[in-house]
């Protein structure tokens, strides 16, 4: 890949990073950036936002959707906490949510799925009170 194809992925993962996550947090986390892990953070830009999230066939609401269901499969509970936060942007709802983490009870077990509701039950109280 050419520095020029990179730049241009590069850039259109910020347009749709910034989109789903909100100016605040990109430029918080861009903030936070170091030698260490700047190729990383390149990498998840170009890589993710810039090519999976970028694609025309799912919407912002339904990659949302799908993100937060692989997130709480794995129990990455920071990320599940993230991508709830991003749905004030993505469109997608509760009942998503709840359909989502249903899905997880059956395929992923029903621990997982629990120990999400819980993440989402905090993120999204907390969300109506700020």
């Amino acid at each position: 890949m050419s520095d020029h194809d990179r730049s241009e992925r590069y850039e259109a993962g910020m347009v749709v990073r910034r989109k789903v996550l909100g100016d605040a947090h990109v430029d918080r986390a861009s903030a936070q950036v170091t030698d260490l892990d700047a190729d990383f953070q390149s990498f998840i830009t170009e890589g993710a936002w810039g090519t999976v999230w970028s694609r025309p066939h799912f919407s912002l609401r339904e990659r949302s959707i799908v993100t937060i269901a692989l997130l709480a499969a794995l129990g990455q509970d920071e990320e599940v906490a993230m991508h709830v936060r991003a749905t004030a942007n993505t469109g997608a709802t509760r009942e998503d949510i709840r359909e989502a983490l249903m899905h997880v009870a059956v395929y992923a077990g029903v621990p997982a799925a629990n120990h999400a509701f819980k993440i989402v039950k905090k993120v999204l109280a907390d969300m109506e009170t700020t």
